[in-house]
Parts: C-alpha cells; sequence; structure tokens
C-alpha cells in the first residue's frame, strides 16, 4: 500500500532530493505505523514534532492505512 508523504520547515534535508511541502508517494507495509515510517525514511523520531495524517494530529503509534496523507513537522520556536 502508499502513502503520500509532505516534510516541511527543515526536515527535507534528511531525504534525498525532496524540497519543502513537496508531496511523495512512499510504499508501506501493512503493520507499518508513524514510527515505521519514519525509520523507513531515515527521519529521525526526535527532529519531528507535528504528525499530521489526513490533516488530524496523530502519535507515532498510528497505524498508516492505504492512501494516507502523512505531513511532518519539527519543533518550531519563535516570538
Amino acid at each position: 500500500m502508499q502513502v503520500e508523504v509532505r516534510v516541511f520547515s527543515g526536515l527535507e534535508k534528511f531525504l534525498d532530493q525532496k524540497r519543502f511541502g513537496e508531496p511523495f508517494s512512499v510504499e508501506v507495509q501493512d503493520n507499518w505505523d508513524l514510527r515505521s515510517l519514519l525509520d523507513h525514511l531515515s527521519i529521525p523520531k526526535e527532529q519531528v514534532f507535528t504528525k499530521l495524517v489526513n490533516g488530524k494530529h496523530q502519535d507515532l503509534d498510528y497505524k498508516l492505512n492505504d492512501g494516507d496523507r502523512v505531513s511532518l513537522f519539527p519543533p518550531v520556536g519563535g516570538g
């Protein structure tokens, strides 16, 4: 099954030739959760603060489904 992934605000540095907000497809196995996806993409879990699946906040234990749209954001500070 496949999911669509987008990364933002610097997380793209962990991926080869991916740009800010650019959607890309990832082939995942039936039992994968968000933790498995981050491991597969070689994105350190501690670098990801916000994880949205189909526009809703999810934790690392969320089990992925075919066609899920995943957006990943690092911690962002400002003031």
